[in-house]
This record gives structure tokens, sequence and C-alpha cells, in this order.
């Protein structure tokens, strides 16, 4: 598994100069199409994808589903992407599939591979078809339009939040990057949409109204209010047409939550009105206060914080999630990240609410180094590291013990302090 999986992380798009999703098609027919015995709930977004799938996959598993889930990135391991239940997909079965995918690319296109997210996608699609899952929730990759999922036709899509990123790929305005997150939509196909952004909403909009998809769009066909929030759950209302769900818990924490919540309540009740599944309220109710997401709004013992607040819109719901759950305490920020990100706008939002901020990097080629980070801050109490280990027992020992200490940014970062945390680094 090793080997596999140090081979498949050198897999990178750039390398590979082919029309978008031919291959993936073409592999896929030699593999009898797997994705076409699959209904799948699609879901697209620059923020919220993983919270709004795991949301969906405990109010599913409740009502008694067997529920497979795709998301990305992971954390620790590569089977996190792929899980049934819960239960990430075996070393054992992840090389099966993966040696199923191979042999078609040696045989058929003489071992030049597609990248790795499309490889893992087509392990997915698979391993999802042979264990039979009664619903795949499956998240995009990179964008919609072009993503190596965007070969499927859903019984519902949901697209979150649109934010600038990945503008090389997506487009460097709102409408762009909205209308690649919009490829995702389907003829006549529902989609359930949590978009704020006026530019963005409209391009969905425009595009749902143009392939007959019922659009329904947080704030306007579906609503949430009384919101209160403490250190250990929030609650909220929810309300569309005539149904109205009151003092519903949720486990995660911060009002962008309660956003992804609702989206997820949303598809569950467009679904049951269309016949497509079977839940019951209490099912609703209780695969949110189970929810939970790691590396996102993560608390750890000692007042500790991991978020990978991995661009701008996500550093202001984290702050958000801050102010509401910790008021008047200090906040102490340890940040590193990716050289492809909104940093300037990120570290602003950080510096307006920080006591100290330090900068620092993690192995990664395309990583931002510490010092180009640190020239962004204004905080007068910033630092900067290139050693991440250095940083986080650094700013640990010398904060206040009631002080809160939030490492965000990257979540590749966020994976290896969680390692570290899990191993008694601190």
């Amino acid at each position: 598994m090793k080997e596999c999986t140090k081979f498949i992380f050198t897999l990178k798009a750039v390398d590979h100069k082919r029309q978008p999703l031919v291959l993936m098609r073409e592999v896929l027919a030699h593999l009898n199409n797997p994705q076409d015995k699959l209904r799948v709930i699609h879901v697209a977004g620059s923020n919220g994808k993983g919270s709004t799938v795991n949301a969906l996959r405990e109010m599913l598993q409740h009502a008694g589903y067997k529920v497979g889930a795709f998301t990305s990135p992971h954390l620790e391991r590569v089977n996190e992407r792929i899980t049934i239940n819960g239960v990430q997909i075996s070393d054992e079965q992840f090389l099966y599939y993966f040696n199923q995918v191979a042999e078609i690319i040696e045989e058929q296109y003489n071992g030049d591979f597609p990248s790795f997210f499309e490889v893992v996608t087509l392990i997915m699609f698979q391993y999802f078809a042979d264990r039979e899952v009664d619903l795949a929730l499956i998240e995009t990759g990179l964008g919609g339009r072009l993503d190596a999922t965007n070969v499927v036709t859903p019984l519902l899509a949901i697209i979150t939040t649109i934010s600038l990123e990945h503008t090389a790929f997506l487009g460097d305005t709102f409408a762009k990057v909205a209308a690649e997150k919009a490829g995702i939509i389907k003829d006549g196909v529902p989609v359930v949409v949590g978009v704020e952004h006026e530019e963005a909403l409209a391009v969905i909009k425009a595009t749902s109204e143009e392939r007959h998809a019922p659009c329904f769009i947080l704030g306007q066909d579906f609503k949430v209010s009384s919101i209160s929030q403490n250190t250990d759950f929030q609650q909220f209302t929810y309300e569309r047409e005539q149904f109205r769900m009151s003092n519903i818990s949720l486990k995660m924490a911060g009002p962008h939550q309660i956003s992804n919540a609702s989206l997820a309540i949303t598809a569950m009740l467009i679904l049951r009105e269309e016949g497509a599944i079977t839940i019951a309220d209490d099912s609703i109710r209780h695969g949110l206060r189970r929810a939970q997401w790691a590396g996102r709004f993560e608390q750890w013992t000692n007042h500790i914080i991991l978020d990978g607040a991995h661009n701008s819109e996500g550093t202001a719901a984290l702050i958000k999630t801050l102010e509401g759950v910790y008021p008047q305490k200090k906040y102490h920020f340890i940040y590193a990240a990716l050289a492809d990100k909104d940093h300037a706008n990120s570290i602003a939002l950080m510096d307006a609410v920080a006591t100290s901020i330090a900068f620092t990097q993690i192995n990664l080629p395309n990583a931002m180094d510490a010092e180009s980070l640190a020239i962004l801050s204004t905080n007068p109490n910033k630092r900067h590291h290139q050693e991440w280990q250095h940083t986080v027992q650094t700013v640990l020992h010398e904060r206040h013990k009631e002080d809160i200490v939030v490492i965000t940014g990257s979540l590749y970062f966020i994976a290896e302090v969680r390692q570290w945390l899990q191993g008694d680094g601190q």
C-alpha cells in the first residue's frame, strides 16, 4: 500500500494534456460504468463540502441506509477519502481496485496514468458499486464542470459556497468560479444552494433555469433562525414552506455549520418528498447531533483549536465561530499555507483579532515560506519560523493557559499537527 500511495501521489493533473473527463469516461466504460449503478448526491463548493457530506451521512445512516462517502483531502491516509458508513476502504480493497485501473492504463494507454484524484475517483466508483451502497455522497475535488466526479447524474446536487480559490484553474471572478461549480447541475435534477455572493448566485440561478433544475436557495426557499451557541453544541430552528423543525442541536460549531446543516436538511426533505428515500425527522435530528468533521473547528485539550480555514471565507467563518464560542478570550494564531491561496485577506482578518500570530511552513513543494507570510501581517506580535513543531511548541509554552491557540491554514498542515498532537507532541 505504501508503494501504491507513493506512486499515485506523484500523478499531477498538470502533467496530462488530455481533454478533461475523456479519459475518465473511457476507463469507466472499460470498468462497465460503475458510476451508473450508484444513486448519488453530488456536492460542490469552496467551503463546507465535507461538513455537509458528513451531516448527510449521519442522517442517512440513522435511517438505516448503507452510505458511501467520497471526500477530500485526507488528513492522515488516503483511505479516509473513501468510506462506507464511516468505515474506511481497507488497504487490500484499495489495492485491488487500483490494480483494475492500472491494468487498463497499461494495456490501453501505454502506462500514461491520469492524475491522482482521477485514479482515486475511479477506485471509489468501483468500490461503491461492488459494495452496493444505497446512496453515494460524492464531493468534487476542484471546481465541478471538469471535475473527475462529474460523470454522474445525481438524485440531487448541492453547491455550498463560492469564494475566489484556485483562480488559475477556475477563473478570477466570482462569476467564473460559480460557472465552474454550477457545472454539476444536470437537466431536471434539483440543486440546493448555500451561496450568498450575488454575482455567483446569479450564475447558479441562470444555470438552473437553463437546465430546468429546481433550485432551492438558503435564505430564500429555506431559512434558519433562533441560533444559540455554547462551547459544546449550538441550536437553531429550520423552516421550509410548511415544514418547521425547532431546537435542532448541532455538534459542529459556528454559524457556517448551521448553513451547511440546513443544506443537508433541505436535501433530505426534497428526496423524501420525491420518494427517493424514507427518513424520519428523528433521523435528521440525530444525524446533526452526531455529525463532526476532523480539522474543522476541532477542539483539543489545553485550549487548542485546529481548523483548516484555507481561504479568506474559511478564515472569516473561523473567527466568527471563535468569537461565538470563546468571547473575551485572547487568540494566538499559528498559520501555514500553500502558495496558491488568498493569504493577504486571510491574514488581515486574523490580524484584526489576534493577540499574536506565528507563521510557519510545511514540507511540501508548493508551500508558502514562513517569512513571506509574515511580511503580509501587520500584527505587532508576529513572528515566523520555518520549523512548525518549534513554532507550535513555542506558542504553547509562552501563552497564558486560558488563552486560545488557533492552528489554521492548509489542511495538510492541520493533518501534520493532528498526528503530532495524537503522539503527545504538546
